[in-house]
């Protein structure tokens, strides 16, 4: 019995330095991006930050947020996340809880449709041409409905959904209630974990959006943070300009980049804490049905 207790607190011993050597190294590429945006931009071309800025200093945020276009592609980025990711869940919840109801007639020939689209997609050009011909070129209404759900997320709830316990709705029913009113006292109370957890996954998706932003939006006012930030990166022709204009600054065109991508990520560190808990206890949604 000793032997095994020894055992079982060796294993918590290894099992716990290896997790945080792993978070450690998870962790580490932000602090090496956090200290970088604020060093002097000759430390950082020279490749001396490692752990600790070298020579502090705000001016490679005083560019970035000094910049105009960025406060644009930010606001559009939040349009598209807060409004993209509560229209899906506006479908997705509701297709979800009449699909996981065995009275709907049509419900095995949709679900059969619905997983269908996971796995065969019409390709790339019939995509392009089915968002163009909806409109959604440089409008940022129909990016939103365009993208709206995700036949997965559908499927998750739905199973979510399956593993109510029937008898709470049929108590509801004799009481008078209809399938509105179970729907909205009964499922969704009970379903705020899976909810959240969906939610967070439409959120990120819109959040890190990029290919169809840059192929379907073209105006420079409705571009998202994602396009922005690609165009600061990667574009040579702004790696140029800004090599040209910022000789002898504290700052270079390296630390304005880690500056900016601080900057991009913000908004998802401050609201995964308030998220989690629902997170942690959803996201075995639709591995287990009662």
């Amino acid at each position: 019995m000793g032997r095994k207790f020894k055992a079982d607190k060796l294993f918590d011993i290894v099992n716990f330095l290896v997790l945080t050597l792993f978070g450690l190294v998870c962790f580490y590429p932000l602090i090496y991006v956090l200290a970088c945006s604020f060093s002097l931009g000759s430390a950082v071309d020279a490749g001396k930050v490692l752990l600790l800025p070298k020579g502090f200093h705000l001016e490679s945020y005083k560019q970035v947020l000094g910049d105009r276009q960025f406060w644009v592609s930010y606001g559009n980025t939040i349009y598209y996340t807060a409004f993209g990711s509560l229209f899906s869940m506006v479908v997705s919840t509701p297709a979800a809880y009449v699909l996981s109801k065995k009275r709907f007639k049509q419900r095995k020939m949709i679900n059969m449709l619905l997983s269908f689209t996971m796995w065969f997609t019409p390709g790339f050009i019939p995509l392009y041409l089915n968002y163009t011909s909806l409109g959604t070129t440089n409008n940022r209404v129909m990016m939103l409905v365009s993208f709206g759900i995700q036949a997965f997320y559908i499927i998750l709830l739905r199973n979510y959904f399956e593993a109510v316990p029937e008898e709470m709705e049929e108590s509801a029913m004799i009481d008078g209630a209809d399938d509105f009113t179970c729907f909205l006292k009964i499922y969704l109370p009970l379903s705020k974990p899976a909810m959240a957890t969906v939610w967070l996954y439409y959120a990120m998706s819109r959040w890190n959006g990029y290919f169809w932003s840059i192929v379907l939006l073209k105006d420079m006012n409705k571009i998202p943070l994602q396009v922005y930030l690609k165009q600061k990166i990667i574009d040579q022709s702004l790696v140029w300009e800004y090599a040209s204009s910022i000789g002898g600054q504290k700052y270079s065109y390296n630390t304005i980049i880690y500056a900016l991508v601080v900057c991009s990520v913000i908004p998802v560190l401050l609201v995964f804490p308030y998220i989690q808990k629902f997170f942690t206890k959803g996201v075995m949604v639709g591995g287990v049905k009662g």
